[in-house]
């Protein structure tokens, strides 16, 4: 029998958000229901709600999401109810080209829920990635559920389900990143200080935060930095060469998503160094390099889509780090707040606030 909880919709672009009554059908094959327990406020729900991603209004927002598994459809094998788990938006195929060759993180047939949930007048809703989590409680396809130690608290884990996986992942899956590397962070948001965690946990010997805003800097230090770079008075390419001996770094991770932060990333890193994008540049952006450059500097130039990552492998993994003492995930959380609160999280990361505003149910 389908479900009324309470959900956060975005009604069109650049419109409030606003607390809506969500019908949630009963799962069908391959589907399931969670019960949302935490979801984290992330840049790409903003991006949704300024309709910068695509303009099928209204959005059921949130996707950075842990809870507990309701109830599944025919067929699901892989989840059952009670299951504590993370959401993710990448939900493998198992069966296409990538799938095949052993390189499931590219997998270029994901899959969602096949159902739509809706307002209670019918209108469907587009959740966001495919969860749509600001809600009490989301319908998935039961391959975006991944298992974790239910030990972990919930507003830690969701954060794995995006943000912080994404940045992880861009040192560790991505990028490489080795014992002794010298690795540079362009943007110290949260995604660019989770890779400054992955950097570190990989044995970078320097990582270099490089950002506008002091505070950043100061944050990026307490997650593993050696050193910080301030761009409004210092040319990152000229201070990130210095640090490392005149030759750049041998990964540099651009954690902003724009031409000129990536310019800088291209040419701040060292011969056959490499480059990370990891921040997510908009429509209309154009890149434009010498291609004498590119071809000269050698390297790879790489962008890293969720880190690249495997979330059967690598929640359960980062959990138990976390677990261990030898991550802090707990760090990336600055307030917990409540469904009512989501427009005034959207401004707090607007101005440089937070690092992670996370919904608590």
């Amino acid at each position: 029998m389908p479900q009324h909880v309470q959900g956060v919709i975005a009604p069109g672009r650049n419109e409030p958000v606003r607390v809506e009554t969500i019908v949630i059908p009963d799962p069908g094959p391959g589907e399931a229901v969670v019960k949302i327990q935490a979801c984290g406020v992330c840049h790409t729900d903003l991006h949704y709600k300024q309709g910068a991603i695509n303009d099928e209004f209204p959005f059921l927002l949130g996707h950075e999401a842990a809870g507990i598994v309701e109830s599944v459809g025919e067929g699901v094998t892989d989840v059952t109810p009670g299951d504590f788990v993370i959401l993710n938006w990448r939900a493998v195929c198992g069966t296409c080209r990538a799938c095949l060759r052993g390189r499931p993180w590219y997998c270029f047939d994901t899959h969602n829920a096949k159902q739509r949930m809706t307002l209670l007048d019918g209108t469907e809703l587009s959740p966001a990635l495919g969860i749509g989590a600001f809600a009490e409680k989301t319908l998935v396809a039961s391959g975006q559920c991944t298992k974790v130690d239910p030990a972990v608290a919930p507003e830690v884990a969701g954060l794995l389900g995006c943000g912080v996986m994404a940045g992880i992942g861009a040192a560790l899956n991505t990028g490489n990143v080795g014992r002794g590397d010298t690795v540079a962070v362009i943007g110290c948001g949260g995604v660019g200080d989770a890779a400054i965690v992955g950097a570190r946990l990989a044995g970078a010997a320097k990582i270099i935060a490089v950002d506008i805003d002091d505070r950043k800097l100061e944050t990026a230090r307490t997650m593993g930095a050696t050193h910080t770079v301030d761009s409004r008075s210092t040319d990152p390419v000229e201070a990130i060469r210095e640090l490392t001996g005149g030759f750049g770094a041998d990964v540099v991770i651009e954690a902003v998503g724009r031409p000129e932060t990536y310019a800088q990333a291209f040419y701040a890193r060292d011969l056959a160094g490499t480059v990370v994008l990891v921040g997510v540049p908009t429509p209309e952006m154009k890149l434009e390099l010498p291609l004498l450059d590119v071809f000269g500097r050698g390297g790879a130039l790489k962008s890293s889509w969720y880190g690249d990552c495997l979330p059967s492998r690598d929640f359960p993994l980062l959990v138990d780090l976390h677990q261990q003492g030898r991550i802090d995930l707990a760090a990336f959380v600055t307030e917990t707040i409540g469904l009512d609160d989501v427009e005034k999280a959207f401004a707090r990361m607007h101005e440089g606030d937070v690092l992670r505003s996370v919904v608590v149910l």
